[in-house]
């Protein structure tokens, strides 16, 4: 049975735009040095830590694996990390400010083609909702595309777990037959599928090899790299 398309559900990092090697790695590379660490994530310890969903919880990780700490990491871990992470947000948002961060290639003709259609849109993200807000401000072009936003603070389990799939799709008033995903990563694409959505992929260096992404009703480099026009999305949904 094919199920009417009514929405796209978007993530952020790696499939609206280009962040992580362009935004957030140098980010929290740049914050680490203006808090006087010698920590540095070169590309091959980024890609492990893109397996945790979430800034905080990278830094988190990551620190579990030093042998030292700052003394201020020891008196209050979560307060120190908070900190860092925010001096990493900012760092962010100047790159984005200085038009560092291209959207994905196809992304644009896509989220506009959308909209002019009457599909919902919603982004779905674990990045926060201040990313998020200063992402759009870098390319107004899709302000106004999304109806509902789902961030990192709006749901207690990140990626891959389902919850804020769910919690957008709550919010769209929609089933999960009548939505489609679009993600870059195997942690997306099985938060998504926990959602009952169709999931499209479009793929990303950051997470290396692929054998998880069987789940996908299709998988591409980007969404100029193969016809995906709309009426191939909906044709996705059977």
């Amino acid at each position: 049975m094919m199920h009417l398309l009514q929405a796209l559900l978007w993530d952020v990092d790696g499939t609206l735009a280009e962040t992580e090697e362009s935004g957030h790695r140098p980010a929290f590379n740049d914050a680490f040095a203006q808090a006087g660490l010698d920590w540095f994530w070169d590309q091959a310890t980024y890609r492990r830590l893109l397996q945790i969903s979430g800034g905080r919880e990278r830094i988190r990780a990551w620190m579990e694996q030093q042998q030292h700490w700052p003394d201020a990491a020891r008196h209050d871990t979560e307060q120190w990390i908070e900190a860092l992470q925010r001096a990493k947000q900012k760092l962010y948002q100047k790159r984005l400010q200085q038009g560092l961060i291209a959207l994905r290639p196809g992304v644009e003709r896509v989220v506009l083609s959308a909209h002019a259609a009457g599909l919902q849109q919603a982004i779905v993200t674990t990045s926060g909702r201040s990313a998020v807000e200063a992402l759009l401000a870098a390319h107004p072009q899709l302000q106004g595309c999304f109806a509902k936003w789902v961030c990192g603070e709006d749901v207690s389990r990140k990626k891959p777990y389902p919850e804020a799939y769910r919690l957008a799709l709550q919010r769209l008033g929609l089933e999960g037959c009548s939505a489609l995903a679009i993600e870059d990563s195997p942690q997306g694409l099985h938060a998504a599928r926990g959602a009952e959505l169709a999931v499209v992929i479009t793929t990303a260096d950051w997470h290396g090899e692929r054998a998880d992404l069987a789940d996908a009703v299709l998988v591409v480099e980007h969404l100029d790299s193969q016809p995906t026009e709309l009426a191939d999305l909906r044709a996705l949904l059977i």
